[in-house]
């Protein structure tokens, strides 16, 4: 029998290794970044067969046919057992509690949407990359699996317009469920669950939206955070930028260790214009980051997989 636990100390051994890489000389990271990522694949795919091992073999066969001579399958041969909420849904539900303390409404996410609010109320060019087969899912009808949370933006701005004409501000939150066609490994699912966040008013800025995402990871963590930004590009966002806290101190955290989070900006004036706002009254910004990342750093997972592998021993961890 393979010694998980054994394998997941290697892997943290490995993971402390990797962060020698900011002490090597430029021309020797590629490579050693590349021994590194083979080392912690190798040790990840067999901490997954280890896991999947010890679930068939603590598996009892249910014989759904025998009957007790009722209405009932017979106990003996049905277990019956508690059920629970999934950890993303209990995660999910403290993200939600948080901004609506911090006064934002709460709208959910479609699972399947089309091209327009997709794509075209968001100012993506048609040329767009994204527009593409390869990297959006969509149905034989042309229907499209959201990719983002984003594909909100222009139903809550309209939904929510009057707010402003009575003086007060847009102040949304979308949860949702969103799909990539994505290379799946450990740092990346096909299907995972995002937060958008909407905020318009006449006298918004950018310095009032990294209050508020500061403010969101500090409760959601418990703790003082250092944050960070740097440039990044959305269509839907101008200018847009790429939200970074430093990784907390008693998450395994070192000084200067900065993760991204989410993705933000200033609402571009497009995106007001499509849903009848005018731009050079109303101010807006908005954020969208993935709720699976929040999760695995909070409890220290080193694989995204785990949250829809079905492994009851994973999901009973957070009974």
């Amino acid at each position: 029998m393979v010694d998980v636990d054994k394998l997941k100390q290697e892997l943290k051994k490995i993971n402390d290794e990797a962060a020698k890489i900011r002490e090597m000389a430029p021309e020797k990271r590629a490579e050693f970044g590349r021994m590194i990522n083979a080392k912690r694949n190798e040790i990840l795919s067999a901490i997954a067969e280890a896991e999947k091992a010890a679930i068939n073999e603590d598996s009892v066969a249910i014989d759904i046919t025998a009957w007790s001579g009722t209405n009932e399958p017979s106990p003996e041969f049905y277990p019956a057992e508690m059920g629970s909420a999934h950890p993303l849904m209990k995660e999910l539900d403290i993200v939600t509690s948080i901004y609506r303390m911090m006064g934002f409404d709460v709208v959910e996410s479609r699972q399947l949407d089309d091209e327009y609010h997709m794509f075209d109320t968001l100012n993506f060019p048609k040329e767009h990359p994204a527009r593409d087969g390869y990297d959006t899912f969509r149905t034989e009808e042309g229907l499209i699996p959201p990719a983002h949370t984003s594909t909100m933006q222009h139903r809550v701005l309209k939904q929510f317009k009057r707010n402003l004409d009575e003086d007060k501000a847009i102040s949304v939150v979308v949860p949702g469920r969103v799909f990539r066609n994505e290379d799946v490994d450990a740092t990346h699912e096909h299907t995972f669950y995002q937060c958008e966040g909407v905020y318009v008013s006449s006298d918004c800025t950018m310095g009032q939206m990294l209050g508020i995402l500061r403010e969101f990871f500090e409760k959601y963590y418990g703790q003082k955070l250092n944050i960070r930004t740097q440039p990044g590009y959305f269509p839907f966002t101008e200018p847009s930028l790429e939200f970074m806290i430093e990784k907390p101190r008693d998450l395994g955290g070192k000084k200067g260790d900065f993760l991204e989070m989410l993705g933000c900006g200033m609402i571009h004036p497009n995106v007001l214009k499509m849903a009848g706002i005018d731009p050079s009254k109303y101010h807006g910004f908005a954020w969208g980051g993935g709720i699976d990342r929040l999760v695995m750093l909070k409890y220290g997972l080193p694989d995204v997989r785990y949250f829809e592998s079905g492994n009851l021993k994973f999901l009973r961890k957070f009974n």
